[in-house]
């Protein structure tokens, strides 16, 4: 016999370490804007990640790399104000905690302070620990991210899949207990092989959330613009297109653009 799963009015930290006690999976999607945040919300998703990836799906960058912390504060605090129940949790940029953890506490402090959002994310594992540490210890919620990086593209030279090797499967055990242990709430794994990423996950008490990690994970996360079939280019053995939105889209603006050409937009009724 089922058991009803338990209706939270407001998705915390704390919500997702009971989701995962509960064998609840946890859905989670990236939004940027108020208006895209408003609707995931309203959908029930329990999470919205105001993911780096910003720099690709709305500047039309090739990287995460080039995005700034001020940008990543507007982009939250868009979200933010149009939320009522996700846990709204938000990419610390490229070159805004690696080197020096002072650094990665102000930079924390700022997005929670500017934008409202309730906790960070950060990508790595031992080389962050310090950074990690500091804004830890400072109350500030911390998500980790393990797998494939993509602010250390460069130093990777490719997104194929991560942790193939029994050497880097080994460091990144390692780092999930490290980031566990550390204080993270939660933890991110990306594009590694599914086998891996559930012994991770079974071996925390904190929630593993997967993207391109297999099934056995606690949750899953998608970028929103992806999910939605808004760029056809980008295909992904992970990428499951829940709408087609880009013929959808394509197909009312150029009948938008015919009738405003042919003079039939607008019409009577649409005039005061």
């Amino acid at each position: 016999m089922s058991t009803a799963k338990k209706q939270y009015k407001r998705v915390t930290v704390k919500s997702l370490i009971d989701m995962k006690a509960n064998a609840e999976k946890i859905s989670m999607l990236t939004a940027y804007d108020f208006t895209m945040a408003k609707i995931v919300d309203q959908a029930g998703v329990d999470v919205i990640l105001v993911g780096d990836s910003a720099s690709n799906v709305m500047a039309g960058h090739e990287t995460t790399l080039p995005i700034t912390l001020d940008q990543m504060i507007y982009h939250a605090s868009g979200v933010i104000r149009g939320i009522d129940r996700s846990l709204v949790v938000v990419d610390l940029p490229f070159g805004s905690y690696q080197s020096d953890p002072k650094e990665a506490l102000r930079s924390a402090i700022r997005i929670m302070k500017e934008s409202g959002a309730h906790a960070i994310k950060m990508e790595g594992g031992s080389e962050i620990k310090d950074s990690t540490k500091r804004i830890l210890k400072a109350g500030i919620p911390v998500m980790g991210h393990l797998g494939l990086t993509p602010q250390s593209i460069y130093k990777f030279g490719t997104y194929t899949v991560r942790a193939k090797e029994e050497a880097e499967a080994k460091k990144l055990k390692e780092d999930a207990l490290l980031l566990e242990r550390l204080g993270c709430f939660a933890l991110v794994l990306e594009k590694v092989p599914a086998q891996l990423a559930k012994e991770v996950a079974k071996s925390l008490t904190i929630p593993v959330i997967g993207i391109g990690a297999g099934n056995g994970v606690d949750g899953q996360v998608l970028v929103l613009h992806d999910m939605l079939g808004m760029d056809h280019e980008f295909s992904p053995r992970f990428l499951r297109r829940y709408a087609d939105l880009k013929t959808i889209m394509t197909d009312a603006f150029k009948q938008y653009n015919k009738d405003v050409k042919s003079g039939d937009f607008p019409n009577d009724k649409e005039q005061y």
